[in-house]
Formats: structure tokens, C-alpha cells, sequence
């Protein structure tokens, strides 16, 4: 087996941002480091029974969660330019309907095993039913008030100092993408 070995271009002056699911292999992730300066990692589930559900990956969690904490290691603490993030892991959350106990888990979860001082957390509230949601009817609405505000609360509680909650109105039809696969 031939190894392979990424180089970052020299004189890169604009940060490399690394979007996932959350769900990358620890081989994956040692490829990239020292490349990536900021990863954007979802965690989706923390309940292995709805990832199993509605993503078929039982063991999501336990998947995501290490690599989370692998691209922590790798990027480091959140450093800012002002505004402007330039380095670190922003893990993005969103609150599915029926889901808030279980975004609490993984709000928790983080608290709990990353430095939240060194994080950037994104709840999004965005969640709008479409594709094949009809054979899940517990997730084909949208996501209440109540249960939203339920999980920022905990955010709140929880002190994350680069917490950004989307607003409940962004969950519209006309923010979500056509996915006609078209060009692919």
C-alpha cells in the first residue's frame, strides 16, 4: 500500500474549512491534519436509535463524537480576528422535531468533553420536512417553539461563551436548495 502524504499550498492565506457530516474516520481526519483550520462538523444524533432511523448508522455518535474530538485536536482552541473566526471546530446541531431530549444529550455531551471556552457552537432551528419525511411521521412537520427554545435554554445554562442559536424563522422552503441533482 502506497502511503499518501497532503501538502498545504505555501503562501495559503485564507483559513481551509473542512464541512462534515461528523461522521469521519479517524484515518480521514489524519490525512487532513495541518491542512484544515477550521472544521464544520455536524453532530446529528446522540440516540443510536434514531441514527439508525433516519440515517442508518447506529453508530453515529460514537463515530462523530471521536471525530470531533480528533479535529479539536488538530485545530485547536477557536482563535478570532475580531469577529472572524480563523481557526478551531464549530459544531453545528440541528433540533429535530421529537428530538429536543436528545439535543440536550448532545449539548451536554460537549460541556461535558470539549472545552466549551474552545468551541464554536451553531443550534440551528432550520429543519424543514421534505424528501422522504412522509414515512417518518414523528419528524414530518416542522420543529415547535417549545421544543427549540427548551434546547437553547440548556445552551444558555450550559455558559457556551460562541454559541450562535439560528433564528426560528430560517425554517422556510425557500432557504432549502433544490436538490435535482443536476451537474452531478
Amino acid at each position: 500500500a502506497q502511503s499518501i502524504r497532503l501538502a498545504r499550498p505555501q503562501g495559503l492565506t485564507i483559513p481551509v474549512i473542512w464541512n462534515s457530516s461528523g461522521y469521519d474516520s479517524p484515518e480521514a481526519l489524519a490525512l487532513m491534519d495541518g491542512l484544515v483550520d477550521i472544521y464544520l462538523p455536524d453532530i446529528k444524533y446522540y440516540d443510536s436509535a434514531r441514527s439508525l432511523r433516519y440515517s442508518g448508522a447506529a453508530d453515529y455518535f460514537v463515530v462523530a463524537s471521536q471525530a470531533v474530538k480528533l479535529m479539536y485536536l488538530q485545530a485547536g482552541p477557536a482563535q478570532f480576528d475580531g469577529s472572524i473566526l480563523k481557526r478551531g471546530v464549530v459544531i453545528r446541531h440541528l433540533v429535530l422535531p421529537g428530538g429536543r431530549d436528545d439535543s440536550i444529550a448532545i449539548v451536554e455531551w460537549i460541556a461535558d468533553n470539549l472545552d466549551i471556552n474552545d468551541i464554536v457552537l451553531s443550534l440551528m432551528s432550520q429543519y424543514t420536512p421534505c424528501y422522504k419525511t412522509a414515512d417518518y411521521p414523528e419528524i414530518n412537520r416542522r420543529l415547535t417553539s417549545l421544543e427549540y427554545n427548551r434546547v437553547m435554554r440548556r445552551v444558555e445554562a450550559l455558559d457556551f461563551p460562541h454559541a450562535y442559536c439560528q433564528q426560528k424563522s430560517s425554517a422556510r422552503e425557500e432557504y432549502v436548495p433544490e436538490f435535482d441533482l443536476e451537474g452531478v
